[in-house]
């Protein structure tokens, strides 16, 4: 609780957060895990609405719009070979398929609309996000110092961390660390990524033929309203930074509560398998569009 209300302060920034968050997952058992993935869920909804009022719609239409024809592309990319991987290392099927499409699109919220509709059951839904939030961790302390080492551009890593890392908490986490216009993009790029829960589900309910309803992530919408109103109605400017503000620290927060998610059980859990089909399939993912954006075939 005492890390928890840290968060709040504005006292540390996301990486710590999420480092402090380790330590309480593997040090002590998780006295309310359902009620943590519930309110982990929410406040991430929320704390992205709120950094919608600190962004300009201009610059989120222009990096949604130039981010749509990469983010196609990856997600296929990345959904026929997590799938093909998933078959070479005779992961179970189902969590193969969580996996593919958690790394594919933005990481727990796509597995757990995904889920119910492949008829997942519980250790196959816990099994991928404990591999997709193990490896969201990893990337939230990785990438801005490798962003840094290969003199990457704001534009860049934003662009970056949106197509390469699993979770939205992780992206934004990693971009503000990183700058604000890295923030910027990342966050509006990974929104982008989102939005593709939907078409992917329906595929996946035409496969698996389920009538389980699909799920329509509304926060994304919340967000562009957030960016509308700070764009057009400047005289409420110092409600909106507010509201930005309270967006950021509740990041910081949702992070460390992904972080006290994790433990040992949760890492032994996942199992050899599933784990690496998630670490070869994120390294694939990451390097090949790092490589890409480098030579500027991505780019805004």
């Amino acid at each position: 609780m005492a890390g928890f209300v840290l968060c709040w302060t504005g006292l540390i920034t996301p990486p710590i957060a999420l480092a402090l968050g380790l330590l309480f997952g593997f040090a002590f058992k998780h006295p309310f895990p359902t009620q943590t993935r519930v309110a982990t869920k929410y406040l991430l909804q929320g704390s992205v609405v709120g950094l919608g009022f600190g962004m300009n719609l201009h610059e989120v239409l222009v990096a949604g719009r130039s981010g749509f024809l990469y983010t196609a592309l990856g997600i296929g990319f990345a959904l026929a070979l997590g799938l093909s991987l998933g078959r070479t290392l005779k992961v179970n099927p189902s969590a193969s398929i969580l996996i593919s499409t958690g790394t594919a699109i933005c990481g727990g919220s796509a597995i757990a609309a995904v889920a119910p509709i492949i008829n997942a059951d519980h250790e196959e839904t816990a099994v991928s996000l404990g591999t997709i939030f193990i490896l969201n961790s990893i990337a939230l302390f990785v990438f801005p110092p490798l962003g840094w080492a290969l003199h990457m551009t704001q534009q860049q890593f934003g662009l970056w961390a949106a197509l390469a890392i699993h979770d939205t908490s992780s992206v934004v986490g990693a971009a503000s660390h990183y700058g604000a216009l890295a923030l910027t993009i990342g966050t509006t790029v990974k929104l982008t990524r989102a939005l593709w829960i939907v078409p992917v589900s329906i595929g996946w309910a035409l496969a698996k033929h389920s009538k389980t309803k699909i799920q329509w992530p509304w926060f994304i919408l919340f967000f562009c309203i957030a960016a509308v109103a700070n764009t057009y109605l400047p005289a409420d400017a110092h409600a909106w930074q507010f509201l930005s503000k309270l967006g950021r620290l509740g990041l910081t927060a949702t992070l460390f509560l992904i972080g006290s998610g994790i433990s040992l059980a949760t890492v032994k859990e996942v199992g050899p398998r599933p784990m690496l089909q998630g670490v070869l399939l994120w390294i694939v993912v990451a390097t090949t569009s790092l490589w890409l954006i480098k030579i500027g075939w991505i780019a805004l």
